[in-house]
């Protein structure tokens, strides 16, 4: 009797986080359902529907490196591995302008699909430079609205570089994003 309690239990507890962070993901409360979604992703790692709405958040909020579980689960429907796609796309482009930025690692010969998230937008930019002499800040204009600018750059923490994306709307900080 105990174990069908617990089943039933954790399968109210399970609806109900989902419900939170789907009612927390409608609000753009993007970092919340990322780490809710973290901390009962062992429990729904089958659950594709939970799987992708935690991983969009976390994109939503920056958590890119949180995006490889995802990316490995998502494989049992077509819109499932459509995501796993998208996502696969930016995690390797943020490994790559890394490479590019701290390494001076060149990549104009890589050909890429793109997605319409900034992460891909700065990388495709940023490959369009070609060989390059190395600089401390990149700024980039939006090819498709010309009120919009990046500003690209590096900030040594105590262990290691981040990538800085400041996103720019008539010369007006909108975003900023930190990768590492």
């Amino acid at each position: 009797m105990k174990i069908i309690y617990l089943l039933l239990l954790s399968t109210i507890l399970f609806a109900d986080v989902k419900d939170d962070m789907f009612n927390l993901y409608q609000n753009e409360k993007y970092e919340d359902v990322c780490n809710l979604g973290h901390s009962w992703l062992d429990s729904n790692i089958r659950d594709e529907e939970f799987v992708s709405l935690y991983a969009f958040s976390c994109l939503k909020s920056d958590y890119i490196d949180r995006l490889s579980i995802p990316i490995s689960v998502l494989k049992f429907s077509k819109e499932s591995r459509s995501n796993s796609a998208y996502f696969s796309v930016i995690l390797m482009q943020k490994k790559l302008l890394y490479h590019a930025l701290v390494d001076n690692y060149d990549l104009s010969k890589l050909h890429l699909p793109s997605t319409d998230y900034i992460l891909s937008k700065v990388f495709d930019l940023y490959s369009k430079l070609g060989t390059h002499e190395r600089r401390n800040v990149y700024f980039f204009n939006d090819e498709e609205n010309p009120r919009v600018n990046y500003k690209l750059y590096l900030v040594q923490d105590d262990k290691l570089s981040k990538i800085v994306i400041e996103e720019f709307f008539d010369k007006i900080s909108i975003q900023r994003h930190v990768y590492w």
